[in-house]
């Protein structure tokens, strides 16, 4: 009887405990179904939880299920555990797709300059490219088997000439607001390292070249930042006092004391600079620069930098390359956002107060872009070209191909950058000109003449890439080069006659005024 009264009440027991836990699982279903009224039903995919709140706040307890959705499959968990303690690239690169970017060219320049350039922690690409472009008429000229021209020499009068720009632009723009979205851009970077092509020509034709044992890096031309930082900060502060200058007051007396103000600031940039980068040679002193030649002949040379950059202009010189003009050459810029065949310049973007020209762009398709720049190269040229190196590049091997990371493998959210066009990368601030470096071969398709991979001289030395050389696929062309230089002789007729268009005016702030 005392066994009989214990199984009944432990029957007892179970039936409340049972009742209890189907109480609680309909608590449970009224819960879930106030919280799902919340939420909006998507179709499961790749891990990702089936549902989102509608909630604009950030819920702790959602970001919980997402982790808890998230890590439940086993593809997931694997890569956590690889990108925990690897960089991303490296998880995801796809060296199978790559195994094509070979250093294999059937038109090359015969001439491709050397030895590979090192720009070290400066921003000076674009001088580098300009003077890799320029070394190879000189090296033909003087039969030279390695020589490079100085950066520096152009990075010191790029420094001072754009100071002076700067507190010219802001001169004339002191009646503006100083938080109006044009003085706020001129404050924000007075003398970057960077530049384009037509403000490297503007220095060539107003201070002319040097070679670069005559004028080598100094620390602070390898090392720029600090140099950089020491003349922002004076130039706004500078700013500020000219900006007063010239609304305080209108008087004659009162302008001449705001240019014998604004020439001392120049005199001040001037002392930074020479103590920093060294006296750089004169325009018009004449240098004397001694070299052998490639079959080991000593040769003495005397002349000035507007000399040895006139040589560029030379008949013969300019013969002996299919009649193109280093001097002459122009810049062609993809940019779909705008018609093609348009004539484009940004609004207050310069160096050089008075330069030779001003810095200008004729728009067109990548073919013809394309088709310029391998005439360039039949003709034994080499093509300065500007694009975004960050995307889709890898130093280490020196591939610039848009198949070179697979971010969806990873993340199961698109490939990064590519899940946009090129229009739309310009327009959200996702891509522009970041880095300029030099062509000098390319694969050519001998069936249809389409191009299919292009040899890419960098200025990071010798240790990237193949000894310094990149390759880069026509696809990554396609999608993030924005620039190249050509002659005009290598452009059809209609792209020449757009150089005579009134330039269609594009604000400082637009990516196509990005300074490489």
């Amino acid at each position: 009887m005392g066994a009989g009264q214990s199984v009944q009440a432990q029957t007892r027991v179970e039936q409340r405990v049972m009742d209890q836990l189907r109480a609680m699982r309909l608590e449970d279903q009224v819960r879930q179904q106030e919280v799902e009224k919340e939420y909006i039903h998507i179709g499961h995919e790749k891990g990702l939880p089936q549902s989102y709140s509608v909630d604009p706040t950030l819920s702790v307890s959602q970001a919980s299920e997402w982790e808890k959705a998230l890590l439940a499959e086993p593809k997931n968990r694997l890569a956590l555990s690889a990108l925990l303690g690897n960089d991303v690239d490296t998880i995801v690169s796809q060296k199978v797709s790559t195994l094509a970017d070979t250093q294999t060219f059937n038109v090359k320049i015969p001439f491709e300059g050397a030895p590979i350039t090192n720009q070290r922690s400066s921003g000076r690409c674009w001088l580098f490219a300009t003077t890799n472009v320029h070394r190879v008429a000189i090296m033909k000229k003087h039969n030279l088997k390695d020589f490079e021209l100085s950066q520096a020499y152009l990075f010191f009068w790029d420094k001072l000439e754009k100071a002076n720009w700067f507190l010219e632009q802001i001169i004339d723009t002191a009646e503006q607001d100083l938080d109006s979205r044009l003085v706020q851009n001129l404050l924000g970077a007075p003398v970057n390292d960077g530049g384009q092509w037509d403000m490297a020509n503007n220095l060539v034709y107003k201070y002319g070249l040097v070679p670069q044992s005559l004028y080598p890096d100094s620390f602070n031309a390898m090392a720029s930042s600090k140099m950089g930082r020491l003349i922002t900060s004076k130039l706004r502060s500078d700013a500020l006092t000219l900006r007063s200058m010239v609304t305080s007051t209108k008087s004659s007396s009162s302008k001449q004391k705001l240019l014998a103000t604004k020439a001392r600031m120049m005199q001040e940039v001037h002392c930074i600079l020479t103590l920093m980068l060294g006296p750089p040679p004169k325009p018009d002193e004449a240098f004397t620069w001694e070299y052998y030649d490639a079959n080991g002949a000593f040769h003495k040379v005397q002349k000035t930098p507007l000399q040895l950059a006139r040589e560029l202009s030379a008949p013969a010189l300019t013969r002996s390359l299919a009649g193109a003009n280093v001097n002459n050459l122009f810049s062609l810029v993809n940019d779909p956002r705008h018609e093609y065949l348009a004539h484009m310049t940004v609004d207050r973007l310069g160096n050089v107060v008075g330069g030779y020209r001003p810095i200008t762009y004729i728009n067109v398709d990548m073919p013809t872009m394309k088709r310029a720049t391998i005439k360039m190269l039949r003709a034994g040229l080499p093509v300065f070209f500007g694009s975004d190196v960050g995307k889709f590049s890898n130093s280490t091997s020196g591939i610039m191909d848009t198949k070179l990371y697979d971010y969806d493998l990873a993340f199961g959210s698109g490939n990064g950058a590519l899940q946009m066009s090129k229009s739309q990368r310009l327009r959200v601030g996702e891509s522009a000109m970041t880095h300029a470096m030099v062509l000098t071969a390319v694969q050519v398709d001998e069936k249809t003449g389409q191009s299919i991979r292009w040899r890419v001289q960098n200025s990071w030395g010798a240790t990237p890439g193949s000894e310094g050389w990149f390759v880069m696929t026509d696809e990554w062309m396609d999608e993030f080069v924005y620039q190249v230089v050509v002659d005009p002789s290598f452009v059809e007729k209609e792209v020449r006659d757009c150089l005579k268009k009134e330039p269609m005016v594009l604000p400082l702030w637009d990516p196509m005024g990005a300074l490489a």
